[in-house]
């Protein structure tokens, strides 16, 4: 036999106690910022700060963020929550001013013309 299901690293998944995302954001469905996609990176502020304030959840994302940049895509596997969950908390964050976030690194694209000529250079070959 296998043992109880992996509930990954969230906190209080320990067996048979599950908690209710909306009981983890008090209700809340939208985050109080609209700009988290899944790539956004998020990193703790003050990586020598206590998490004894905060609530498990929060306190776990601080932790994963303290030693290097996370996109919120990763925080929430890594903590087995929904990412609705992980931007309303993330919101509750940044707003405290625990984390910081950075939105992904926009790239121009390329001039259509460029990549139309390159095919048919490739073409050629």
């Amino acid at each position: 036999m296998t043992g109880p299901p992996h509930h990954g690293d969230r906190p209080g998944a320990e067996e048979g106690h599950l908690v209710r995302p909306y009981a983890i954001t008090g209700g809340r469905t939208r985050p109080s910022r609209s700009d988290f996609t899944l790539i956004t990176l998020v990193v703790t502020r003050d990586p020598g700060a206590g998490t004894d304030r905060l609530d498990p959840e929060p306190a776990a994302i601080v932790e994963l963020c303290r030693d290097r940049a996370m996109a919120v895509a990763e925080i929430a596997g890594r903590l087995d929550l929904p990412v609705s969950v992980v931007k309303v908390l993330l919101g509750d964050l940044v707003d405290s001013g625990t984390v910081l976030v950075r939105a992904p690194m926009q790239v121009d694209t390329p001039d259509i013309r460029l990549l139309q000529a390159v095919i048919e250079g490739v073409r050629r070959l």
